[in-house]
């Protein structure tokens, strides 16, 4: 294909990568609130793509694997299902109206993605890949708590929901990267990579009147909850490595830098730094081997930093203010992510996939109240996954399932002299996508 030809395929295909842009925000949680795998092909397998190159995906794994992939495009849609809810009992005397259960409303949410690819000699390659994280999203109806009327000096209970606001309680955090990407071959083995990573995020909260309605809890508290959606864009890199040292044996190695993001505004007082949200730094590990021409053992280990962000890693117990630049956050710890991968071709026209992904909790248990917004307790992960060649492309399908994990721990309320005994939240997932790529 010459390069007229490919700037007018790559032209038409701006409006879909923009299309993508308006539909990759809704939920998503499996290593904090980043996906387990991204691109069809990695979910499949546990997530592993570090010392893979498969499909356009690079710029959202490692950059370097784009040149090894060729000139290409992807597309995919992964239906992501979580279960969430959270529980309080033990909560007594004028508190025992506290005690109660809750699910949250939306367990179905579709995820799209998007690469492309194009050589641009022997040796280089541009392109660019579109995806998603998210998963701090809880949508609990009021349910039938009763809550004290004033956490100074309560004197009867009030119907509230399960944080002791009004009406449906719960966050929307969702964040869209776009990352073009350039990759060059140092030789024929090794290659690396850099993309620019483009990110916009929006989020809103509500069911928080408590938080707000706290004697100096909040240090503005007419910015903690019900203001609808705000939004904030930020840039970041990623840079990656990936040598080929013989045909069995391939080794990748990537590294996102934090990505700094504008201030969520309207949340100035709920979130640390007056509305900070950035988005982690992340750095990986893998390598993959085929000790058959058929068959390839993948693993990677991953590291995201979630502890370097004051909003989210913050304990929950700061004694500060919310919004001030030390106060409250979520109180998560950085994850540790294992992730395993076999691949079979059992034919020239059938890749048959299976893997695991294991991942560190970051919730620990004395910040279980604020989890009730984002109960990213999941860990574990099983996934298959096939491609499928056919006459013009592939199609790949996988599916993931994660059960359900619970972390349990006193109740924020404790610390107001309200007898509120212990909350549990707990998440279980599922996923089906379907992705069609070809090369070109």
């Amino acid at each position: 294909m010459n390069h007229a030809t490919y700037r007018h395929r790559a032209h038409k295909l701006l409006p879909l990568a923009a299309l993508l842009s308006l539909f990759s925000l809704p939920a998503l949680a499996t290593n904090g609130y980043f996906a387990h795998g991204y691109g069809l092909k990695a979910k499949g397998m546990g997530g592993v793509s570090l010392a893979l190159s498969e499909d356009a995906m690079g710029g959202a794994n490692n950059p370097a694997g784009m040149v090894f992939a060729g000139s290409r495009v992807d597309f995919g849609v992964d239906d992501f299902m979580p279960r969430r809810d959270a529980e309080r009992s033990g909560a007594s005397g004028p508190a025992a109206g506290l005690n109660g259960k809750v699910e949250s409303d939306h367990t179905a949410f579709l995820i799209p993605e998007f690469g492309i690819n194009r050589m641009l000699d022997a040796k280089s390659s541009l392109g660019v890949s579109v995806y998603g994280n998210g998963g701090m999203n809880t949508t609990y109806p009021q349910g039938n708590f009763q809550c004290p009327d004033s956490f100074t000096a309560p004197t009867t209970a009030v119907p509230g929901n399960a944080l002791c606001g009004g009406g449906t309680l719960g966050v929307d955090l969702s964040q869209l990267i776009i990352s073009p990407t350039y990759a060059r071959h140092l030789d024929e083995q090794h290659a690396v990579g850099m993309s620019l990573l483009l990110g916009y995020q929006r989020f809103k909260a509500e069911g928080l009147q408590a938080f707000a309605a706290i004697p100096g809890f909040s240090a503005a508290p007419g910015r903690v909850t019900n203001q609808g959606y705000d939004s904030a864009t930020g840039a970041g890199l990623r840079l990656g490595w990936q040598g080929r040292f013989s045909p069995l044996l391939s080794v990748g190695a990537a590294y996102a830098t934090r990505m700094k993001m504008g201030k969520f505004e309207k949340y100035q007082g709920l979130f640390a730094e007056q509305g900070g949200f950035d988005i982690p730094s992340n750095v990986g590990l893998g390598l993959s081997y085929s000790p058959l021409p058929a068959l390839t053992l993948a693993a990677d280990y991953t590291r995201i930093n979630y502890s370097e962000v004051a909003s989210i890693g913050n304990p929950s117990s700061a004694q500060a203010q919310l919004g001030a630049d030390k106060g409250p956050g979520f109180g998560w710890q950085d994850v540790k992510v294992v992730k395993i991968g076999v691949q079979w071709r059992s034919s020239d026209t059938l890749t048959l996939r299976a893997g695991y992904n294991k991942g560190s909790n970051p919730i620990r248990p004395a910040d279980v109240s604020f989890n009730i917004l984002a109960p990213g307790v999941t860990t574990t992960h099983y996934t298959l996954g096939a491609t499928w060649r056919v006459a013009g492309g592939e199609l790949t399908g996988a599916y993931m399932k994660a059960p359900r994990q619970t972390v349990t721990g006193a109740s924020l309320f404790n610390g107001f002299n309200i007898p509120a005994g212990s909350e549990t939240i707990g998440m279980g997932q599922s996923s089906f996508g379907l992705a069609w790529g070809w090369s070109y």
